[in-house]
């Protein structure tokens, strides 16, 4: 079955969260990453993490079987992410210390995790896939 993607920025999270919170139940799983934007000089993420995770993640989530949606929050600029008020690191759901993050949601909670220094690992992105 094919991955089912959507994207959110700061401004627009509330909104599509919604949608992905809505369309939950008719997945296998569901996931969240969280994301460096993208360096428009570069047209890569500001993120050297989030450059060697992405493809894995991307690859393992594509090769499953079953319904699977994957909602990625771009978490904004280098200076953006780093102000300790972001949005993302005081909301209690997803407590963000760094970035990349992959976090599988289910009944409507953070059912496990990768952090950015884990979040490239093939056999994590596995376990988490596997709901373990």
């Amino acid at each position: 079955m094919p991955l089912k993607v959507l994207d959110a920025t700061i401004a627009t999270f509330n909104g599509v969260f919604e949608k992905f919170r809505a369309e939950a139940p008719q997945n296998k799983a569901n996931f969240i990453l969280f994301l460096a934007d993208i360096d428009p000089s570069t047209n890569l993420s500001w993120c050297p993490d989030c450059v060697r995770a992405e493809p894995v993640i991307y690859k393992k989530l594509e090769e499953s079987a079953e319904d699977i949606a994957l909602l990625r929050a771009y978490v904004g600029d280098r200076p953006t992410w780093r102000t300790p008020q972001h949005p993302w690191r005081v909301d209690p759901r997803f407590n963000l210390k760094g970035v990349p993050t992959l976090i599988r949601w289910e009944n409507d909670a953070t059912k496990g995790r990768l952090e950015d220094s884990e979040a490239h690992l093939a056999h994590k992105i596995d376990s988490l896939l596997n709901g373990n």
